[in-house]
């Protein structure tokens, strides 16, 4: 009974969230939920260890099962022998450890999604970098933590108490906290996609403490196809997949080039003549058209487009958003016909031969700096070209830069205009004067 109303109580409250939850949140929920998994592998974890402790006193007291009255995990727990026990005790500690990364990891993943925590990576370092010590910083504390929790896991093992898996349990939380501020830049939907597959290997571990076959492949399931896709999405960008486990990805580099010259700002009229004289046109959809919910507007934008006979299509980075396919979503939400929506490597070497481009508030995945500046933090990262075309026009709010905190050298370029404001109200502004 008491089940049902828990999981009753838990729908009624996933229910009443995600009914509330704006599609442009939708990253941050996803962090929440990975959080959830992770922390329920950690109590489930700790309750394991408490049972077989209560099993064993009983035993001890050289009561037989059925006077123990012990039913469902309690039973299987007195059945098992020395080394089922033994195994067991590897069970908690992995689901601990795995748990604990991901829920602390998922907090900070959802304040960076949020803009409540800086998406600038940070490392910590002991003592103060100010005094005149040798520093202790980055992947060296995370390994010297991943030993501590290895060698209490083994003092577990050896019979100490279940302190040492509380102690763990901290630990293996600040790695997941200084793993996931250790990442910065554009890199969050490969970070949400890790953490998707930690809450699986998390799932799994539970499923192995419970002696529970649905969770065991179920889990499995999300950590494997979490994995294969977080390493498909590094090797789309560029980048080492293990630099992404171990939180070194994204980092500052080193001086970035100075550049020259002034953003120049265009109205809608200027934005609606050279569209009206363009006949291949390229959108490139950013985290800003989501803030803004601009996807019907784009949408309406490229009927109206098509309709003159334009040739009008979609170009979609692997990490534009905050969540895997989160540009892809947005387009099929607002009805963008889907052979019209092309990923970066289909359409990247269209540029040159595209007399418009739009991008609509993209910023660091269409920074030539990526391929210019070897000093600059997203150096490397392959980019949607846009500078390439024609004309380029900027949909942005101001004149801030990315999330990636960097300046960006196409929004000084010849054949650029800066079209500012919210990108619902600019591309708005557009539609009376095209028909």
């Amino acid at each position: 009974a008491l089940i049902v109303v828990a999981v009753a109580a838990g729908a009624f409250v996933g229910q009443y969230v995600a009914a509330r939850v704006k599609m442009t949140e939708m990253p941050q929920l996803v962090a929440a939920l990975h959080s959830f998994v992770g922390l329920a592998a950690v109590f489930i974890g700790l309750n394991a260890d408490i049972m077989l402790n209560a099993v064993t006193e009983l035993r001890e007291a050289g009561m037989a099962l059925e006077e123990a009255g012990l039913t469902a995990f309690g039973e299987r727990l007195w059945k098992k022998d020395t080394t089922e026990i033994a195994i067991l005790k590897v069970e908690v500690f992995l689901g601990i450890v795995i748990g604990a990364i991901t829920f602390t990891g998922s907090v900070v993943a959802f304040g960076k999604l949020a803009g409540k925590v800086s998406g600038k990576p940070k490392k910590l370092m002991l003592p103060s970098e100010k005094m005149a010590l040798p520093v202790i910083s980055g992947h060296w504390l995370n390994a010297i933590a991943t030993v501590a929790c290895f060698v209490l896991g083994f003092l577990y093992l050896d019979g100490a108490g279940i302190w040492t898996m509380v102690v763990v349990s901290l630990v293996a939380g600040f790695i997941g906290w200084h793993l996931i501020m250790g990442i910065g830049g554009a890199d969050m939907p490969v970070v949400v996609s890790m953490l998707n597959s930690y809450s699986g290997w998390a799932a799994a571990a539970i499923g192995f403490t419970l002696g529970n076959d649905l969770l065991i492949v179920t889990g499995a399931l999300v950590g494997s196809s979490g994995a294969i896709l977080s390493y498909i999405m590094c090797r789309a960008m560029n980048r080492h997949f293990v630099s992404v486990i171990l939180g070194g990805f994204g980092g500052d580099g080193g001086p970035a080039t100075k550049i020259a010259g002034e953003q120049i700002a265009i109205d809608a009229d200027g934005v609606a003549t050279a569209l009206g004289e363009a006949e291949s046109i390229i959108i490139v959809p950013g985290y800003g058209m989501a803030v803004a919910q601009a996807q019907a507007s784009v949408s309406e934008l490229t009927r109206k487009l098509r309709a003159q006979g334009k040739d009008v299509r979609f170009a979609i980075h692997p990490v534009a958003g905050r969540l895997p396919g989160h540009m892809n979503v947005l387009l099929a939400e607002a009805k963008v016909p889907y052979d019209i929506v092309l990923e970066m490597d289909e359409i990247n070497e269209d540029f040159p031969d595209t007399d418009v481009s739009i991008v609509i508030g993209s910023n660091d995945i269409v920074n030539p700096a990526a391929q210019d500046d070897p000093n600059s933090p997203i150096a490397g990262m392959p980019v949607l070209e846009v500078w390439k075309s024609r004309q380029v026009f900027v949909s942005k709010r101001g004149q801030g830069t990315g999330y990636a905190g960097i300046e960006n050298p196409l929004f000084y370029k010849e054949n650029t205009r800066m079209f500012y404001g919210d990108a619902k109200d600019s591309v708005n502004s557009l539609l009376p004067k095209i028909e």
